[in-house]
């Protein structure tokens, strides 16, 4: 029996014991997806996209509330060159688990959703998981991810920053279809 097992109350014996962790350790781990995407009313990719990350989430919230997680969805529209350069955006649609892709590799292909929205011919992610190739990613993949991160023990993460150590610049398919874009407005 532990020193604080004996005592009737929730307080500490002041020993070093250990149990001091286990009385703190109610606070939440926090962790922050964000869901990165060119555009959710044509893209059949980052539609899909959204809507496995959000069924993922659903069919993990059991095991988040029982492990003390809190989950943070940030849904955010890359719609400038400046927001993919504030965001290191690499390709669409790109979801982050605390500041980490959860496709490391990025593999694209000719998406014609995003080429029929900006008039030029562009490639938008494709998901690889267990060995096969998906234009959504497939909802298995996104709850490994989460798990992954729940269970994992440590704190490289950062606090959700992305790792600043390589230059970033923006990939030309990006560059295109921005400047695509901004052709149609004009």
């Amino acid at each position: 029996m532990g020193c604080c097992e004996t005592q009737r109350n929730n307080t500490c014996c002041s020993t070093i014991c250990g149990c001091e962790d286990e009385i703190h350790s109610t606070e939440k781990r926090k962790i922050v997806i964000d869901f990165m995407y060119l555009d959710l009313s044509i893209c059949t990719r980052c539609q899909g996209t959204e809507d496995s990350l959000e069924e993922a989430i659903a069919d993990v919230a059991k095991v988040l509330e029982l492990t003390g997680a809190e989950v943070v969805v940030n849904k955010i529209h890359i719609d400038s060159k400046e927001k993919a350069i504030q965001y290191r955006f690499e390709s669409s649609p790109t979801i982050r688990i605390n500041g980490k892709d959860i496709q490391l590799e990025i593999k694209e292909s000719l998406c014609e959703s995003c080429g029929d929205l900006c008039g030029d011919e562009v490639d938008c992610r494709v998901w690889v998981y267990k060995g096969k190739e998906y234009n959504v990613p497939p909802k298995a993949m996104i709850i490994d991810a989460i798990l992954r991160e729940i269970y994992s023990n440590n704190e490289l993460s950062g606090n959700g920053k992305q790792s600043k150590e390589k230059e970033y610049e923006i990939p030309e398919n990006l560059k295109r279809f921005f400047d695509s874009m901004g052709q149609k407005d004009v």
